[in-house]
């Protein structure tokens, strides 16, 4: 059973749970609004508020509805475009009229509910910000640039806004219905039962056969959404004890629930490695962001996932539980081979941690992809480095897109240890690198092309780091 509240009303239905909830709001709850376009997180015309209690305070983001688990609403507020109406235009979607920025009008709920949840945000909203949140969602008429006057509108009518209390301040002026006062009560009204529990099957550490673990969905809905519908799921995404991100001993430790928009928010993380400012932008959009989480990005073991390749840059470990004693790992050496992980069917990722010095150290990541937002890397590629005088004395490079697995290059880190940044010893190490890569020929490019992106992006992440020292014309050597 999930119980949550939708809109207005309390909802508990005995619906999978590994269903999606797009079509548990469109088909059971007859809420049209809410449209159905790829159903791979792309398009963004299915997006909804969810709303999760913290401390008292309802937070509310942003997430594709047809990627979410309908057990993952559970203890939740889910919003529909339905659910915002107060009887009158608010200046959301007043702005989006007045700027004709609605044409055919099937995008249009999407883009609005990207909007709201920027409203309802603990942050400034300014037209930056404004504009990164709809950068999860397309539109196939307006060219944007009309979407763009709206948001400038938008942000003109947030710039006064209540920081610490969003909500109440947006239902004072009527462009949220007062029913989302109450909500934060009703929600901490709504128990849990060991038949919803999040993490129910999981006891000391091992794992039951209550079903497919699964906790923001969003690779899992892509690829298995039908086996997901007919089968029971144990939804890890509220689980405490995979939560938050800590450091004890010199190490940054999070949790494996984190989500990746968590991690962009979390002021433990951005001390510790402030570079984590800069990835985020580049991982999916918003709304993705606020499902998936860091393990899933991880376990999923895609040879391309941003996430992973950032933090086998960092040289990150991993702590894998269930089944047994847990026990931790290089997390280079969880990848045994394409989507294949070092871990038996009863285990389960429990955190990563990494060392850091931010005073030291020395972080790039770059990404390769057709669209800036929302897109899938043909190569991308992570490196840190701490020097010691003008010699490399710490060198951890990663790539994506080149091998079956999120690769470490071992070989390439190991010959630019000890050595002075210089255009002939980039050169040299492209050498080593191009041996320790194997690309192949898919729809993102061929073998050659990703062989020469990555060439570029060692060259690139030198040029970042070291502009003084490279030559500037090193990709045309």
């Amino acid at each position: 059973m999930v119980t949550f509240i939708l809109n207005r009303e309390l909802v508990t239905t005995d619906k999978a749970e590994g269903s999606s909830l797009l079509d548990f709001l469109r088909y059971d709850m007859g809420l049209t609004g809410t449209k159905t376009g790829c159903r791979e997180g792309d398009c963004g015309a299915c997006t909804v508020l969810a709303g999760a209690l913290s401390g008292g305070t309802v937070i509310y983001r942003s997430a594709v509805s047809c990627l979410m688990p309908l057990g993952n609403a559970q203890g939740k507020h889910i919003v529909t475009i339905e659910g915002i109406n107060t009887g009158h235009l608010s200046h959301i979607q007043q702005s989006m009229v007045s700027n004709g920025a609605i044409q055919c009008g099937f995008c249009t709920p999407g883009i609005v509910m990207s909007l709201v949840a920027e409203s309802t945000s603990h942050k400034e909203s300014t037209t930056d910000s404004v504009i990164s949140s709809i950068a999860g969602n397309i539109c196939r008429c307006t060219g944007y640039k009309s979407i763009e006057r709206a948001a400038q509108e938008i942000a003109a009518a947030l710039s006064d806004k209540d920081v610490t209390d969003p909500v109440r301040w947006l239902v004072e002026r009527q462009q949220l219905p007062d029913y989302f006062l109450g909500i934060p009560e009703r929600l901490s009204s709504i128990t849990r039962t060991p038949e919803n529990a999040a993490g129910a099957g999981i006891e000391s550490g091992k794992l039951s056969d209550a079903g497919i673990r699964i906790a923001g969905g969003t690779d899992l809905m892509v690829k298995h959404a039908d086996e997901l519908a007919e089968s029971g799921i144990i939804s890890l995404s509220d689980r405490k004890d995979l939560q938050g991100i800590t450091t004890e001993a010199g190490r940054c430790i999070i949790g494996a629930s984190v989500t990746i928009s968590e991690a962009g928010e979390s002021e433990t993380l951005r001390k510790y490695f402030p570079e984590i400012l800069s990835c985020i932008p580049l991982i999916a959009s918003e709304p993705v962001r606020n499902m998936a989480t860091i393990a899933g990005n991880i376990v999923n073991a895609s040879p391309i996932g941003d996430m992973t390749i950032i933090l086998l840059a960092l040289n990150a470990d991993v702590t894998i539980a269930g089944g047994g004693p847990s026990r931790a790992m290089p997390l280079r050496d969880l990848f045994l081979g394409y989507k294949k992980l070092d871990m038996a069917p009863e285990e389960y990722l429990r955190n990563i941690s990494f060392e850091y010095d931010s005073a030291k150290a020395l972080f790039s990541f770059e990404k390769v992809s057709r669209r800036t937002h929302l897109d899938i890397a043909s190569v991308n590629s992570a490196i840190q480095l701490c020097m010691e005088g003008d010699l490399i004395a710490v060198c951890h490079l990663s790539a994506g897109g080149v091998s079956p697995v999120p690769l470490y290059l071992k070989k390439t880190s190991a010959f630019l240890i000890g050595r002075a940044v210089s255009s002939a010893s980039l050169l040299q190490a492209n050498e080593v690198l191009q041996q320790e890569i194997s690309p192949i020929s898919d729809a993102r490019g061929s073998a050659d092309y990703k062989r020469l992106l990555l060439r570029q992006l060692l060259f690139a992440h030198f040029l970042k780091l070291f502009p003084e020292k490279i030559n500037p014309d090193i990709g045309k050597l």
